[in-house]
């Protein structure tokens, strides 16, 4: 009898030591699962951090392009502007020049006029 209750003792013994075993087993494999969650989730906000500089470097280098390529576009127009002043200046030089031309002309004519004038009267 003694024997029996012995046994039963042994074998409810070796079924709750089972159970626990079962049960710690559970709770390591949801430690694991818990801490590698975790850590993908480290692992992933890190991921993100770094893809969100990526692209913020991007979109910075983009507008330093469009910063460029607007200076680009002003120095365009500017050295635009410049030729059409030098231009502008280039054709008032011309026509002070032929307008001084047609003055030195008229004056030549006038002075040849006189002198014809000068030699007739010399003349008489």
């Amino acid at each position: 009898m003694r024997e029996r209750g012995e046994r039963e003792e042994r074998d409810r013994e070796r079924e709750r030591s089972a159970e626990r075993r079962e049960r710690e087993r559970h709770r390591d494999k949801r430690r694991e699962r818990d801490e590698r969650r975790k850590k993908e989730t480290e692992t992933g906000r890190k991921r993100e951090r770094e893809r969100e500089k990526r692209r913020e470097k991007e979109r910075e280098r983009e507008r330093e392009r469009e910063r460029s390529r607007e200076r680009g576009a002003e120095r365009e127009r500017e050295e635009k502007r410049e030729r059409e002043r030098e231009r502008e200046r280039e054709r008032r030089r011309e026509e002070g020049e032929v307008k001084k031309q047609r003055e030195r002309e008229g004056e030549r004519e006038r002075k040849e006029k006189r002198d014809r004038i000068d030699r007739i009267e010399y003349r008489r």
